[in-house]
């Protein structure tokens, strides 16, 4: 009997249920975000979350349960050196769900499954700026003015390229995502 054995099946045999979960969790892992069906984010919450609990604790122990799920060393040294330590303070809630659209063919709930902990990538600095907070005192060569001025007038050329031609002279309003008449 199956009493209180709750799970989502996601219409999928045993072996296609735990694959997808697993490649859910590792790209959580490695994007620490994934736009997917509601489903499947419910579906794989609970692994992500304990997965995240796990590299709070930070033992062998917790290393090789987390392997077992992740299936590569890579990914576990990413869980454990850079997803656990932004978790350290909280002791629940590291992901979220946020509802993004519905999907066109068969309706289904888009959403976006991500940890609520982010490690956000650091914006470019423009070389003017670097070259700003530089002191005075230090004198820039005229070969590094040289080189400087060659690197501008690259990213110009590339600026001023023609944008590429259109496909059949715009065909593709033809074939809008979506249509009023169906």
């Amino acid at each position: 009997m199956r009493h209180a054995d709750s799970r989502h099946q996601l219409n999928r045999f045993t072996s296609w249920h735990k694959a997808t979960l697993k490649s859910l969790a590792r790209s959580m892992v490695i994007y620490q975000g994934v736009e997917t069906t509601m489903a499947r984010a419910k579906a794989v919450r609970p692994l992500v979350e304990k997965l995240i609990s796990l590299a709070k604790e930070n033992t062998l122990s917790a290393k090789r349960q987390a392997f077992k799920v992740l299936g590569s060393h890579q990914l576990v040294v990413l869980l454990f050196a850079k997803v656990g330590p932004l978790f350290e303070k909280r002791n629940s809630g590291f992901t979220r769900i946020i509802n993004l659209k519905r999907r066109r063919g068969d309706n289904a709930q888009i959403v976006l499954f991500e940890l609520t902990e982010r490690k956000l990538k650091e914006p470019k600095k423009h070389k003017k700026a670097e070259e700003s907070s530089t002191e005075p005192s230090q004198k820039s060569s005229p070969e590094s003015k040289q080189k400087e001025t060659a690197t501008l007038q690259k990213e110009r050329k590339d600026d001023l390229k023609k944008p590429a031609k259109k496909f059949l002279g715009g065909i593709k309003k033809i074939f809008k995502k979506e249509r009023d008449s169906l």
